[in-house]
């Protein structure tokens, strides 16, 4: 089981990006998918998440200048706009999903991504 992350790169502040994760694999089912960053000397932290049955959860930081959707049971893009310098970390998506054969949840992490914007 395993997660791909595309997207990211260098953006202007101002400007914008966008991420998309697809996990492949086989699992029983998928719960909530989304995003974390973490930026230099900075503890990894929440951007955004959407569960399974569509709601989703931002970090006050970038509440109206991202949004997360869910583009199926599998994939989720982020549209990350009106971008800040402070946005720039390496990005992460992470899905909980059940493994087959378990009704344990447990969490599946992406490789990391890097966004830089600058000013």
């Amino acid at each position: 089981v395993q997660l791909q992350a595309s997207g990211g790169g260098l953006a202007q502040a101002g400007g914008s990006l966008n991420l998309s994760c697809r996990l492949s694999g086989i699992v029983k089912d998928v719960a909530d998918m989304g995003w974390f960053r973490q930026a230099p000397e900075k503890e990894r932290e929440l951007v955004a998440v959407v569960a399974d049955y569509g709601s989703t959860n931002y970090a006050d930081s970038v509440k109206g200048r991202f949004t997360i959707s869910r583009d199926n049971a599998r994939a989720i893009t982020l549209r990350m706009n009106s971008l800040k310098v402070e946005d720039s970390a390496v990005y992460y998506c992470r899905a909980r999903v059940r493994p087959m054969g378990s009704n344990t949840g447990t969490f599946v992490w992406g490789q990391g991504t890097l966004v830089t914007v600058s000013s």
